[in-house]
């Protein structure tokens, strides 16, 4: 499935927009969760660049002791891997950077949200760019271009009949269940699910005490496990802290943390009233559906089984597909879900300035008009401003649904063939 170099190497479409951030800003922060990447990344974007590691002990403890001392004994331009665990180096930083502005002196890689964590000494405002690295995408994964969203956007997606020969069949629920971090994904389903459990049995242990002080890290593994049963699905936080026996304050700070590591996404809802956004109930998806899966215990050969459940973990996996894609644009596209008062709902709503798109996940293989009630609605409440809507499916058809508003039907395997 995979088109890994000789040494292992998966590219990562992300490359051209780091490369061109270290060519013109002091400070590169590459963010992600832990085991996406990121380290790999860096090393391989600029192989002569010194390199440090804050999971090293020795360089942990001078960190922290003396931020001023730990950088002035550092060669230049480097990188500083895990910068979350010691964010109050960023003060130290900044002030190196106004003695010496050349760009790309600083790339940072951090599995935590850097400018979200309490102990953040410095935002590096206008000295420091975050870029985003997710776990492999499908396209990266097949070693495709990667440019399903660009092209889309433009126009380029076209009626095609179907008639592939090589399509793969019943590929679909193995690719959800696989996810995306590099070690899980090319193992043997039952050594994934092990690497996966174990994954965020560390998280959870040793990764909480860099962006929060919390009592019982076992509190926290339980909101994730049922928000994996949760993915896609409104967030009712009342009703979360209820099941969970928790009060709505600890659940509101326990998800603030889960977002930090990069674990869950709270998608927002959109609607054409700029302020009634602000009120408007989110979603909440899991970042990686192999983790979703993994906690859900889902299997591919459930697929038939648990078609509804399966449904859930296809429509977060859609979404991080297309939140990767936005981060290697030219410009990131905001996203949002849509949910009316009818309960017609679209799954995934982008914006870019005052253009909106909307795409709606089916796990079916057939496709029929119904299907895109939901974007036909968002079109008519967006205007002038709706620039099309797209079906995906599990089908191998380009089909058109509405002429009129741009709305069209097309594979799910597009967004990597």
């Amino acid at each position: 499935m995979s088109t890994q170099s000789d040494d292992g190497y998966i590219y990562r479409h992300i490359t051209p927009a780091l490369n061109d951030a270290l060519a013109d800003t002091p400070v590169v922060c590459l963010l992600g969760p832990r085991q996406c990447g990121k380290s790999t990344l860096a090393r391989r974007c600029q192989p002569d660049r010194s390199y440090i590691t804050l999971d090293d002990r020795n360089y942990l403890e001078l960190a922290r002791q003396d931020p001023e001392g730990f950088l002035e004994g550092l060669p230049h331009p480097v990188t500083i891997d895990e910068i979350q665990r010691v964010p109050e180096l960023t003060l130290a930083i900044k002030r190196s950077v106004d003695r010496d502005r050349q760009a790309g002196r600083f790339l940072l890689t951090g599995s935590a949200n850097l400018l979200q964590l309490p102990r953040l000494a410095d935002s590096l405002a206008g000295r420091m760019e975050c870029l985003y690295l997710q776990p492999l995408t499908e396209a990266e994964k097949e070693g495709a271009p990667g440019d399903f969203l660009r092209r889309w956007l433009a126009g380029a997606l076209k009626p095609e009949l179907p008639g592939r020969s090589d399509r793969e069949q019943f590929a679909l629920p193995h690719r959800l269940v696989a996810g995306g971090y590099p070690e899980a994904c090319f193992r043997k389903p039952q050594r994934a699910r092990r690497w996966q459990r174990q994954y965020l049995q560390s998280i959870i242990e040793r990764d909480i005490r860099d962006v929060a002080e919390v009592k019982d890290g076992a509190d926290v593994a339980q909101l994730l496990e049922y928000l994996a049963n949760q993915s896609a699905s409104l967030l009712n936080i009342s009703a979360t802290a209820n099941a969970l026996g928790h009060v709505r304050k600890t659940i509101e700070r326990y998800l603030e943390i889960l977002e930090r590591l990069f674990l869950i996404r709270r998608l927002p809802a959109w609607h054409s009233n700029r302020g009634k956004r602000l009120v408007k109930t989110p979603k909440i998806h899991l970042c990686d559906s192999g983790l979703a899966a993994s906690l859900s215990d889902l299997r591919p050969e459930q697929w038939n089984l648990e078609r509804k459940r399966f449904g859930h973990l296809l429509e977060s996996f859609v979404v991080q597909q297309f939140v990767a894609m936005g981060h290697w644009t030219e410009i990131e596209p905001r996203f949002w879900h849509y949910r009316d008062k009818d309960q017609v709902e679209v799954d995934l709503v982008m914006e870019i300035g005052n253009q909106i798109w909307g795409v709606e996940v089916k796990a079916a293989a057939s496709i029929n008009a119904k299907d895109g009630h939901g974007l036909q609605r968002l079109g008519r409440i967006a205007g002038p401003r709706f620039q099309g809507g797209l079906v995906l499916y599990d089908g191998d058809a380009v089909l058109p649904i509405d002429r009129e508003q741009n709305i069209m039907a097309a594979p799910l395997e597009k967004l990597w063939r």
